[in-house]
């Protein structure tokens, strides 16, 4: 009897989609932080994930601060009411923002609205993210250096009917005037498709002579 191959793709369902898409912040925001040099390298540590080496904080306070954000990123992106996240670097004597770190995010409404689900490898979709980390990694070729100490925060941009949890404040947009931008690569669940860019201050010259 002749052997039967099944080829199949794996099925995404949106809480499925919702993990990958706020677990993968959670490992961007690591790189990000690790690769500006917003915390000293000695506190971080690295694992393997997406088939890359990728560094992890071992502040406890960073720790706890990232992971109370991508749980209730996972939340919203399961009601399908996040349309952004935008970690903010800025200036820690001043406040000024240097630099943003955008994640713009499109959902499948009907996803949402009939609980379908979609099909895409898991392979394809790491191979996806897998991009976007490798260009977080190699950020400090393309980006000003920063050279004065740094603090970051998390911005996220929700559907006006949603209730903000009191751990989350009103903020402004904290953007940069005049700011350059690199737009980075794209992953797509098939359900969340996340759009990566970031923006960040430059010196500005005076090209009148």
């Amino acid at each position: 009897m002749a052997a039967s191959r099944t080829i199949s793709k794996d099925i995404i369902t949106l809480k499925g989609s919702a993990a990958i898409v706020s677990e993968f912040f959670g490992y961007a925001a690591n790189s990000i932080l690790y690769n500006r040099g917003v915390y000293p390298e000695e506190s971080f540590v690295k694992v393997k994930k997406y088939g890359l080496p990728i560094l992890l904080t071992e502040d406890e306070g960073v720790k706890t601060f990232i992971a109370n954000i991508t749980t209730q990123l996972s939340e919203w992106l399961e009601s399908g009411k996040l349309q952004r996240v935008v970690l903010v670097i800025m200036s820690k004597a001043t406040s000024e923002v240097l630099e943003r770190w955008n994640f713009k995010i499109e959902t499948d409404g009907e996803v949402v609205e009939k609980g379908v689900s979609r099909a895409k490898s898991d392979k394809e979709i790491m191979r996806e993210i897998q991009a976007i980390m490798r260009q977080i990694a190699s950020s400090i070729t393309y980006l000003p250096c920063l050279d004065e100490p740094c603090i970051f925060d998390v911005l996220a941009y929700t559907d006006k009917d949603l209730t903000v949890p009191v751990t989350w404040m009103e903020s402004d947009a904290k953007l940069i005037k005049n700011a350059q931008m690199v737009k980075l690569h794209s992953f797509d669940t098939k359900i969340h498709k996340v759009d990566t860019l970031v923006s960040y201050k430059t010196d500005e010259w005076d090209e009148e002579q």
